[in-house]
């Protein structure tokens, strides 16, 4: 590990002046810190954010969900409110990581975190997520859980949070704040695909820091649920999975939304699903229609053509929980 300096955040002031100066935000710090202990990250300052007031969980105004970026993953599976009006986010923080790095972690560092390929965590590989410009070898290597949706020439590598492919498919927005003040970018927006840049992996500005994530209010009744497959039970990232929010009136679809995990490079949309669904009553025939749509764009590599027909039944199989017809 190479040598840093470490200091405490008292208010978001100062976190703002150091993270403007380059210092790097650490909070549950489950994900960064094993990186540098693996040299792939080593960031000269880290600043401690976990004393500043971003760990509430409130309904907004409208009936929406706004959940502190310092919100643990196990306090906003657990909360009341999230259970009630999304139960996929607390399905994806379940099933995500063991129940003590759900007890550390924070909402805004898991939607940070970074890849698991094992070539970018292997500093003797070529990577370009770490190395810019030394190539890819997870394109000719071993890339059974490489993703086959958003991929480019450059990158293969999946993101690995579960809770972020609920927020894709539920259009959340992530509040940031910087030294410039207050924006606000949708989900779909603030993970980057790799294209040319895979290095650059977050629409963040210089110093700015995630304050909250805002889910907007969906009609009701809304029925959710996430679906993660995977080699073992236990603590494992996802081969596929999916998210899916339908909201049926009058025994019609009138809202879809559906996003996919484990293949993508970010947490995909799958827009053509949810565009199949609307309008329609559901149906066993239905789901695996729409299901068919969803790996539409995908380009598998030698070892993961196996993920295109496995993401097609994994959201088959939570379209027809979700919507309650098998």
């Amino acid at each position: 590990m190479y040598p840093f300096t470490y200091t405490k955040a008292a208010d978001t002031r100062e976190a703002l002046d150091a993270g403007r100066r380059g210092g790097r935000y650490i909070a549950g710090g489950t994900t960064l810190v094993d990186l540098m202990r693996e040299t792939v990250e080593h960031p000269d300052t880290l600043v401690d954010i976990s004393a500043l007031p971003l760990s509430e969980v409130t309904v907004t105004e409208r009936g929406g969900l706004r959940i502190g970026a310092l919100v643990r993953m196990s306090e906003a599976a657990a909360h009341p409110k999230v259970r009630t009006l999304y139960p996929v986010i607390s399905q994806a923080l379940e099933l995500s990581a063991s129940a003590q790095l759900r007890n550390m972690a924070t909402i805004g560092g898991n939607i940070m975190q970074r890849t698991r390929c094992t070539y970018f965590r292997d500093v003797s590989a070529d990577c370009n997520k770490r190395d810019p410009g030394s190539g890819c070898a997870a394109r000719e290597g071993f890339n059974r859980t490489h993703a086959i949706l958003g991929t480019s020439d450059d990158c293969v590598a999946t993101h690995p949070s579960d809770v972020a492919v609920a927020f894709a498919a539920l259009e959340a927005t992530v509040h940031l704040l910087g030294p410039d003040g207050e924006r606000r970018v949708a989900f779909a927006d603030f993970l980057l695909p790799p294209g040319s840049t895979p290095n650059r992996e977050q629409a963040l500005r210089q110093g700015e820091l995630i304050t909250a994530v805002e889910v907007p209010a969906l009609p009701r009744p809304l029925k959710s649920g996430y679906l993660k497959v995977r080699d073992r039970q236990s603590y494992e990232f996802a081969l596929t999975s999916a998210a899916v929010a339908l909201h049926v009136r009058g025994g019609v679809i009138q809202e879809a939304k559906v996003a996919a995990g484990g293949v993508g490079t970010v947490p995909w949309k799958l827009p053509a699903v949810e565009l199949h669904l609307v309008g329609e009553r559901p149906s066993a025939a239905l789901w695996a229609a729409a299901a068919q749509q969803a790996a539409v764009g995908a380009r598998p590599l030698a070892h993961n053509r196996f993920k295109v027909e496995l993401l097609k039944r994994t959201v088959e199989r939570q379209l027809s929980t979700v919507g309650g017809i098998k």
